[in-house]
């Protein structure tokens, strides 16, 4: 990441200060209902029609759109694909580019995904989870933290520049992607595709941190094969699902066991590399002995513990378990790795994109974020690995994410787009 080219101070210049002025509460609240009434749920057409959204959006903010159809036979093929959890048809990518003087790679990529994860039971939440409301202070419904208010913070600041009419010296890129939540193609493919930066901020839900460094997850499926007998003679039989007990137990132990002493950085998280079952599966009629069960959940990795390191962990614990018992012995359990593959991450020690993130935020009217790490993988990975410096910084709280009460307040929405508008200025220069 190049030195800004203006000097930092805790008043905004007036140039800087006539692009916070330009930041459209009523527009940012505006877009991001729009969006979230799209229920861009992965492997739906509505996935694509979130993506058109955005393209159409950037196309009127005056960037260059760079709108294309990701080559899905290429991505189930290629060595280095994410993986995905959903069968798709079709996926499009979407970069649009604010163009700089300089001309060149852009010095900022802001990058945002549209997809989101299912509802859940629609009982629970207080209306439609993809009718948006706005009520007290908030935006609510689903994909609202995670992460479609993040993206329209950053279509926020891009707005605010264009707006108040200051040129950039070099470009400044919008990343909008798919399928995060189920893998990262959409992040994956737009690498490929050539589109690089300088530096990249992913506006994640941080609740005010800065999130320099995330755990990685991995997905997994169990399988165990019982013994069928009548229900009336369960003693004949093997149940499956007293066998995932078993496993399911050695599981817990091992995930206790990977935890770090020291919790601080994860906020004092309880489980910063968590085991979570996600979905079971058993039996196939109420008075029988079910003979079969499968079992799918993450498996968090441990920051800079190489993939391949921590699936050998859980496939030893896994195997100990069943030589520890006396069907399972002779029966074990399959382990398959199936879905997305997220490996941890981390911004290089010492880069100057941290604080810078963190003046510009403070200088946008906000607290000075503390540096924090996060507990679940996200598309940093790709950019890390790209050699982009990378971090989160964005609106909302991830605890509130994939839940019902899923919201985004108005004000932390409208301070990330003011924070990402003063980095682009300095990170980009004014021409």
């Amino acid at each position: 990441m190049p030195s800004p080219r203006h000097s930092r101070s805790t008043e905004p210049s007036t140039r800087e200060a006539t692009v916070l002025d330009a930041i459209d509460a009523q527009w940012a609240v505006d877009r991001l209902v729009a969006l979230v009434a799209v229920p861009s749920l992965g492997g739906t057409a509505a996935e694509s029609e979130a993506q058109h959204l955005v393209a159409g959006w950037l196309d009127e903010l005056g960037t260059d759109v760079d709108r294309w159809a990701i080559d899905l036979a290429e991505a189930a093929a290629a060595p280095d694909a994410p993986g995905q959890e959903v069968e798709r048809s079709e996926a499009w990518g979407v970069v649009g580019t604010l163009p700089g003087a300089d001309g060149g790679q852009p010095a900022l990529v802001l990058c945002g995904h549209t997809d989101v994860v299912p509802a859940g039971d629609p009982a629970l939440w207080p209306g439609d989870p993809f009718t948006p409301r706005v009520d007290h202070g908030a935006v609510h419904g689903r994909g609202t933290c995670d992460m479609k208010g993040g993206l329209v913070a950053a279509l926020t600041a891009v707005r605010a520049i264009r707006t108040a009419g200051v040129p950039l010296a070099r470009p400044l890129a919008v990343h909008s992607v798919m399928g995060e939540e189920d893998g990262g193609l959409g992040a994956w493919a737009t690498l490929r595709r050539g589109h690089r930066g300088d530096a990249c901020v992913i506006p994640e839900p941080t609740a005010g941190a800065v999130m320099t460094a995330h755990a990685g997850a991995l997905t997994f499926r169990l399988t165990l094969t019982g013994l069928a007998a009548h229900a009336a003679n369960r003693h004949l039989g093997v149940s499956a699902i007293e066998l995932f007990e078993h496993v399911h137990a050695a599981l817990r132990a091992l995930e206790s066991g990977r935890q770090p002493a020291d919790r601080s950085r994860f906020g004092d998280h309880p489980f910063p590399y968590g085991i979570s079952i996600g979905r079971l599966q058993a039996g196939d009629w109420a008075s029988t002995v079910p003979d079969r069960l499968a079992a799918e959940g993450r498996f968090g990795v441990r920051l800079d513990e190489p993939v391949e390191a921590a699936r050998a962990a859980f496939e030893a614990c896994v195997a100990a378990a069943c030589a520890a018992h006396p069907w399972l012995a002779d029966h074990p359990a399959q382990v398959e790795w199936v879905g997305g593959t997220y490996a941890s991450s981390r911004l290089p020690i010492g880069s100057p994109l941290l604080p810078a993130v963190q003046q510009a935020v403070t200088d946008a009217g906000g607290a000075r974020p503390p540096e924090r790490a996060l507990t679940a993988g996200t598309d940093l990975r790709f950019y890390t690995a790209a050699g982009i410096p990378a971090l989160h910084h964005g609106p909302g709280d991830l605890r509130l994410a994939h839940g019902p009460a899923e919201q985004v307040p108005v004000d932390d929405l409208l301070l990330s787009a003011r924070s990402l508008a003063l980095l682009a200025l300095r990170t980009c220069g004014v021409a």
